[in-house]
């Protein structure tokens, strides 16, 4: 059965195709900002935004295609003040968040779940901690000269597996969990399923 990632992100993808896994890419076209807003109005603890928010895309295309099994994935960017960060709409806010994030540990959560016959059948939760060195306005424009506007779908205005990773000086967690999604254990899931190879 070939895997239906919810989702065109091209990190995704390429960690799909970088591991051998046969996949197809499907938008959700899930409007995350009004159902992201209502979970951080009840207070909901970030993880569990990640999750929901990954169940949502991998739900609506599994009703799509309810034999497949779906993908779906996201990533949450939370400050060490509780503040969540969204993808940056313009090269400016891109600039705001990384003078938020300079000198900062924050954490980034990465969700994945999978879904068949338009339910959730299995889901995973992991989170990186990352600390961003003192970055200076000369270096973060000539970050942004470089990688804008191929940041703009990142929620942490970093591609780790680029540029990106000048931007730190500590990183704790998985380096797929960093890159969208933690891929050990999707895999893992995939061989128990007998979706590939055990």
């Amino acid at each position: 059965m070939t895997l239906v990632l919810a989702s065109t992100s091209q990190s995704r993808r390429a960690m799909l195709t970088a591991a051998g896994v046969p996949h197809e890419a499907l938008a959700s076209g899930v409007d995350e900002d009004p159902v992201k807003q209502a979970l951080i109005a009840r207070g909901a603890p970030h993880r569990d935004i990640a999750d929901a928010l990954a169940e949502l895309k991998a739900v609506k295309v599994s009703l799509m295609i309810p034999p497949a099994l779906v993908l779906g994935g996201d990533s949450v960017v939370a400050l060490d003040d509780g503040r969540l960060l969204d993808k940056p709409e313009s090269r400016e806010q891109a600039a705001e968040h990384l003078r938020m994030l300079s000198g900062r540990t924050h954490d980034l959560w990465s969700a994945a779940v999978i879904a068949e016959q338009g339910r959730a059948v299995w889901r995973f939760v992991d989170r990186a901690r990352l600390t961003m060195r003192p970055l200076s306005e000369v270096f973060i424009q000539g970050y942004l000269d470089a990688e804008w506007p191929a940041i703009a779908g990142c929620v942490g205005c970093y591609r780790m597996e680029g540029p990106g990773v000048q931007l730190f000086a500590r990183v704790q967690g998985s380096h797929f969990t960093i890159l969208g999604m933690p891929m050990l254990q999707i895999l893992d899931y995939l061989r128990t399923r007998g979706e590939m190879t055990s």
